[in-house]
């Protein structure tokens, strides 16, 4: 296939891995958006409910209080004869009853609208003798027998008006009036860890979990109803600022997608009427903390999209490779079965010719042998040269050994030969090993032996470095219950990155100390470098972040390694030594700790 074709080609693989990977990432933040809307409004009309049903109990306490006073015989002979004596009588009954039952004012208004009898009869603010007949509480106890009421009266205090008619023969005489405070009700509603809104019948909020929201406007208001407002004095000339709230979606009548203050806050907002009022309760819920899982799901759906593709076109690749592997060998076998006939056919009378032949043949042999042995050597070569260099030091050094008649450190060699070769086999599946957890089994691994494979593996490159060791394991029967082959991944990883720290520093040296504490095994690998700088430890174990060079590094080494020792129910972490450099410290369970569980 031409280059120009191949590239082409991948870049509409590479275009098509993103938009899918987008589209999946899209479908789900969609989907976990329903599913969390769903949820939140369950969640909301409970907070709903619990509000409406305290809300109507505080109500409730006190909602026979004004029927209750047209009652007493005192109030029926103050309306009927307005006796100064009965007036006395009736603002310390009235008094005494604010005081027991916690309202704000009780009093009673006769048929004219006048304040005959109050509770604060004897408070400076004394509302005796006004005029209240504007007041609608008032007009709707004389038309309807009783009233309800929100509002900020002459006091400038904001309270709920609970008033009923007071009849004497059939006739209207007065109208007995109990004003409530539901600041205490206010001061509870924050434990729905929502902000939650009373509107009245104009659509301010006469109640609020907010403070800053209370008598503000969900909608503004048209010119006619300030007027009248401003007239009845319904809110004692509050200033009614509309809230800044703005519409984003409406799923249904009551409830709404809504953003406060410039789409910075965003709310499920619900509402729901009353019983028994013209009020409307209404409830939001952020959106923020689902709008975020909602993102991270998303991503991780995009991410497995892009993985899977990537997946998908590797596999393909591999395919496409092993076919062109076996057309290269078919037509290799061709050529050799065509040289083969050329051959036979000319024997007999071109004997140097043949030999012309077959020298060819073998040389294509050959070349075909060399090809594959490329192929092969491309992939393992680097995988391989380190075990190579330590098997031909370990073979050259036993051979010494034996000379001198040392036999034991010769046949100590030979079994670390062994174990080398042994691990050469598994060179190929490395790659695997990071993509996926270790299929090994867990059980007790010396920790002395591991850290000596570990050196061992990168003794050319620490002694080229000039890199001073110094291993102190408190004990050599010190064993963590881990697998063998991972913990020494892990090792080789953290001492050479400590070994890429100390680049340039005139006397470099590296600390390995091994412990058994509490039924834990802790390792730490420290380095005599510049540290860990304030950036790169916020990142310090996310993929793809590195403080390499370019080419030098993926930035996949720790977050690995990390994912290892957290796979065997222990901790990585790293930080700055006080005394300079940085330490990486490996913590893990004890193998006596869990064989004795």
């Amino acid at each position: 296939m031409p280059i120009i074709q191949r590239l082409r080609r991948y870049i509409l693989l590479i275009v098509g891995s993103l938009a899918l990977a987008a589209l999946t990432g899209l479908w789900g933040y969609h989907l976990r958006m329903q599913v969390g809307l769903s949820d939140l409004q369950g969640v909301g009309r409970h907070r709903m409910e619990l509000a409406a049903s305290s809300l109507e109990r505080e109500i409730d306490k006190y909602a026979y209080f004004p029927a209750t006073l047209g009652l007493e015989q005192s109030v029926l002979d103050l309306l009927r004869r307005s006796r100064p004596q009965a007036v006395v009588q009736v603002n310390q009954y009235l008094e005494q009853l604010a005081s027991r039952s916690g309202a704000l004012d009780a009093y009673i208004i006769d048929a004219g609208g006048h304040v005959v009898a109050t509770s604060n009869w004897n408070d400076p603010s004394s509302f005796m003798g006004e005029n209240l007949s504007y007041r609608p509480y008032f007009y709707d106890a004389v038309v309807k027998g009783q009233g309800r009421f929100f509002g900020i009266g002459t006091s400038g205090v904001p309270g709920y008006y609970l008033s009923a008619a007071i009849q004497d023969g059939g006739h209207v005489i007065g109208v007995a009036v109990v004003k409530v405070s539901l600041e205490e009700l206010e001061r509870s509603w924050p434990t729905l860890e929502v902000p939650v809104l009373v509107t009245d019948e104009n659509g301010v909020a006469i109640l609020s979990s907010v403070p800053t929201w209370k008598f503000s406007t969900l909608q503004p208001l048209d010119d006619k109803l300030k007027q009248d407002l401003e007239r009845t004095q319904h809110y004692n000339r509050r200033k009614l600022d509309p809230l800044p709230i703005s519409l984003i979606e409406e799923l249904d009548a009551q409830t709404k997608l809504m953003a406060v203050s410039t789409r910075r806050y965003e709310y499920l907002s619900q509402s729901m009427p009353m019983p028994g009022t013209d009020w409307s309760l209404t409830v939001l819920s952020p959106l923020g903390q689902l709008r975020l899982r909602a993102a991270t799901e998303g991503a991780l759906a995009a991410s497995g999209a892009a993985i899977i593709f990537i997946l998908a076109l590797l596999t393909q690749q591999r395919i496409a490779q092993s076919r062109e592997r076996q057309r290269a060998r078919e037509a290799l076998q061709a050529a050799h079965d065509e040289l083969e006939r050329k051959v036979e056919e000319r024997t007999s009378d071109l004997s140097s010719a043949n030999e012309r032949l077959r020298a060819a043949q073998d040389e294509l042999v050959q070349a075909g042998k060399l090809a594959v042995i490329g192929q092969l050597s491309a992939g393992i070569a680097h995988e391989l040269n380190q075990p190579l260099a330590a098997l031909r030091t370990l073979s050259a050094n036993a051979a010494k050994f034996m000379d001198r008649g040392d036999l034991a450190t010769a046949s100590g060699n030979l079994e670390r030969i062994g174990a080398l070769v042994d691990g050469m086999g598994k060179i190929t599946s490395q790659l695997k090993t990071f993509a996926r957890k270790s299929s090994g089994t867990i059980g007790p691994v010396p920790v002395r032996p591991a850290l000596d494979n570990a050196l061992f593996l990168l003794e050319g490159r620490l002694r080229k470095a000039d890199i001073t060791v110094r291993l102190d394991v408190r004990g050599r029967k010190i064993a963590a219950l881990c697998d063998p082959n991972r913990l020494e991944q892990v090792l080789v990883n953290l001492i050479g990155n400590a070994a890429d720290a100390m680049e340039g520093v005139a006397e470099p040296k590296l600390e390995i100390s091994a412990s058994l504490a509490d039924g834990r095994v802790r390792i730490a690998v420290r380095d005599f470098g510049p540290g860990i700088s304030d950036e790169a430890a916020q990142h310090l174990f996310e993929p793809f972040f590195t403080t390499k060079d370019p080419g030098a590094g993926l930035g996949l080494g720790l977050p690995i390694s990390a994912g290892i020792i957290r796979d065997f129910g222990g901790q990585l972490v790293g930080a700055n030594h006080p005394e300079g450099g940085a330490v990486f410290t490996i913590d893990l369970p004890a193998a006596e700790a869990e064989t004795a569980r």
